[in-house]
């Protein structure tokens, strides 16, 4: 296997918050105006790679280079997490119907003096069937990753407006925002606040 250069390598998360300290600094110092410092910090968030991270600070004299983290010993999820979370969520629904269903057939059953057909089989059986195909279709084109994927995007934009909130609430507090702010002064105070480094931007989907 080929070795890959610094440039090629793959950013984490901390090196993106590194990126983003030092173009609050720029702005700090008149470097940036507050529209470029939006956008490169923008660039920043949705950097994958060292090289795509580089371009956002070689015109910016103060800016350190970013070194690559150490390796962690503990590895990430592993996809077998996100198979079976994957698989719970298609095969969930029918898996209530399969319990509700056969409660209902079993409480029948125990009512009647003559036995009573399994009759739930012809609403879960084709139902299986078709989610039996769905599934094989699923783990050969990686869905179970991009739902995972999926699932995590939601979670970081309900933080992200938890944040807003906590902030906007904050500030009416301290008289910075007025109660009924209009849409137009909660989307200057966000953006205020995103330049000043207190909420960080709106998270983007990274593929």
């Amino acid at each position: 296997m080929a070795e890959v250069s610094r440039e090629q390598m793959r950013a984490a998360d901390e090196d993106r918050r590194q990126v983003a300290d030092q173009l609050r600094l720029a702005l700090e110092e008149g470097r940036l105006d507050l529209t470029e410092y939006d956008e490169r910090l923008q660039g920043a968030y949705a950097a994958k790679t060292y090289a795509e991270l580089d371009r956002l600070l070689t015109d910016l004299p103060n800016a350190a280079p970013l070194v690559p983290a150490r390796p962690a010993e503990v590895a990430v999820a592993a996809p077998e997490g996100d198979r079976a979370a994957w698989l719970g969520h298609v095969w969930g629904s029918w898996a209530k119907a399969l319990v509700f269903f056969t409660l209902i057939w079993g409480v029948s059953s125990l009512a009647s003096s003559e036995a009573v057909f399994y009759w739930p089989v012809w609403i879960v059986g084709p139902w299986g069937v078709v989610l039996v195909f769905r599934t094989i279709a699923g783990l050969a084109t990686g869905e179970p990753h991009k739902h995972a994927q999926d699932a995590e995007h939601r979670r970081r934009l309900r933080e992200h407006k938890r944040s807003r909130k906590a902030l906007r609430a904050r500030a009416v507090a301290a008289g910075e925002l007025p109660a009924k702010a209009t849409k137009e002064q909660r989307k200057a105070f966000i953006a205020e606040a995103v330049a000043r480094g207190d909420l960080p931007p709106k998270p983007r989907r990274v593929d």
